[in-house]
């Protein structure tokens, strides 16, 4: 005890004053960083406009790619810190997609308990071209929050790694 009171003389009162300013700014960081968002992540949808699909008349695409896609999604957002991602994709759904419904899938997120959910859609356009995008919305309102879309070159199995760095370098980004 004798110790730190002579440590405490030595530095005096300027020294420790300085000392907690300079340890100011980290603890205001831990006091104004926001509890994270719960965001109801709903399973990718593939739009098939390939050639391919058009000559047989169905997706050309397998739906473990489009598990995997979605599964990135949910992994990249829930790292971020940002958002305690709801897995939404056992939620009973519309007859029409998700990405046509015109936000109907907020009223199901905030059934879920979220205050956001996410919409993704692949577009696959050729064999090796595809797009990605995603709508966030406020699972109260339903207004639209985020949009965000890129497009990749690259078979399927690069898909997840797309909507990684979608995610990572624009959805991200975007609420700083």
């Amino acid at each position: 005890m004798q110790r730190a009171n002579r440590a405490l003389t030595r530095i005096g009162p300027a020294g420790i004053l300085a000392l907690g300013w300079a340890l100011l700014p980290a603890a205001a960081d831990d006091l104004l960083k926001s509890p994270p968002v719960k965001i109801a992540v709903f399973d990718f949808e593939l739009e098939d406009a390939t050639p391919a699909a058009a000559l047989l008349g169905r997706n050309t695409s397998s739906s473990a790619t489009m598990e995997s896609v979605s599964r990135e999604a949910r992994r990249e957002l829930a790292e971020s810190g940002r958002y305690s991602v709801i897995d939404a994709s056992k939620v009973a759904r519309p007859q029409k997609s998700l990405r046509d419904c015109e936000g109907c899938e907020a009223a199901l997120a905030l059934q879920l308990g979220a205050e956001q959910s996410l919409v993704g859609v692949v577009t696959r356009v050729t064999q090796t071209d595809y797009y990605v995008r995603v709508q966030i919305r406020d699972a109260r309102s339903g207004k639209l929050l985020d949009q965000e879309e890129a497009n990749f070159a690259g078979s399927e199995e690069g898909w997840p790694t797309g909507v990684r760095m979608l995610i990572k370098h624009q959805v991200l980004v975007s609420q700083q």
